[in-house]
């Protein structure tokens, strides 16, 4: 089983910029798909982004489109969401998630239960 951990989180103002990590211990993420969700008060999480196993292939939410990049480095275990141009929307806790052997696509597409580990967690807070 992979463990995650989020980090990188914290206030900014809008139009700031941010860069997420996930550390992942247990495993090794090659085989894997990774992908990055959020959840706001009140509502229900929602995807962002996701890559897959080589980091070639990325898919991202319309609403992050143009502004957020998800990247990982697999020699150091990591995946990295840098966000910029950061809008008060965007506030929400952000997690990070697993699923062996999926697309990009896949992990943006698929119901949430059927990913694999999920993080604790990072908060992200923008204000205006």
């Amino acid at each position: 089983q992979v463990q995650l951990a989020e980090s990188g989180g914290g206030l900014v103002q809008a139009g700031g910029s941010l860069r997420l990590s996930c550390a992942a211990s247990g495993r090794t993420l090659m085989s894997y798909a990774m992908g990055w969700f959020r959840q706001a008060p009140g509502k229900e999480r929602e995807f962002v982004a996701a890559v897959d196993w080589s980091g070639d292939n990325t898919y991202y939410a319309d609403a992050v489109k143009g502004r957020f990049t998800i990247s990982r480095d697999n020699a150091k275990n990591t995946v990295y969401l840098r966000m910029n141009s950061l809008k008060v929307d965007d506030t929400a806790i952000y997690y990070c998630a697993s699923k062996k052997w999926a697309s990009a696509q896949d992990m943006g597409e698929m119901d949430f239960g059927n990913l694999g580990s999920w993080g604790q967690g990072t908060q992200v807070t923008v204000s205006s």
